[in-house]
């Protein structure tokens, strides 16, 4: 399962003081310790009115549902229109990595981890050849180096 950084617009209209900042993120870090998603340490106080963003890291297997389940949670928490924002993911550089970024693409496919001859590791990719017609080669190659920092060789089957 992959670690999601999750983003919230907790407070789109700009209302809130900075007292109601405070005991919201007190409040919101107590929640996301039940449900095992931690909050980043933000001073929302100090941002534009209209950036008022929170971030929390959940593993998920859902970003997307899980988003909507912490923007509800924002709203309650802090009384306003929570909106989400971008999802991103936090890269620790293993098989999971890969198959997430797989994933993304609407791929799946075999990874095989086998140790480099210059200290890097060596991802060996096999994926579907009718797959490479509908997604280019190029962006997940760059994507599964990037997630991983391993050199990646795509074969197709």
């Amino acid at each position: 399962m992959r670690t999601a950084v999750l983003r919230v617009n907790i407070d789109p209209a700009g209302g809130l003081t900075a007292e109601s900042l405070t005991r919201g993120m007190a409040e919101l870090a107590d929640a996301l310790a039940e449900v095992g998603g931690q909050l980043l340490d933000k001073d929302l106080g100090a941002m534009p009115p209209s950036r008022r963003e929170v971030q929390v890291l959940l593993d998920s297997a859902d970003a997307a549902a899980d988003t909507q389940r912490i923007t509800a949670l924002c709203a309650r928490v802090f009384g306003t229109d929570a909106a989400p924002g971008v999802i991103t993911y936090v890269s620790r550089g293993t098989d999971d990595d890969a198959h997430g970024v797989l994933a993304g693409f609407g791929l799946a496919g075999e990874i095989i981890r086998v140790p480099g001859t210059e200290g890097y590791d060596v991802l060996r990719v096999r994926l579907r050849e009718a797959d490479l017609e509908r997604v280019p080669e190029s962006r997940i190659h760059t994507a599964l180096e990037a997630s991983t920092n391993c050199e990646v060789v795509i074969h197709t089957v």
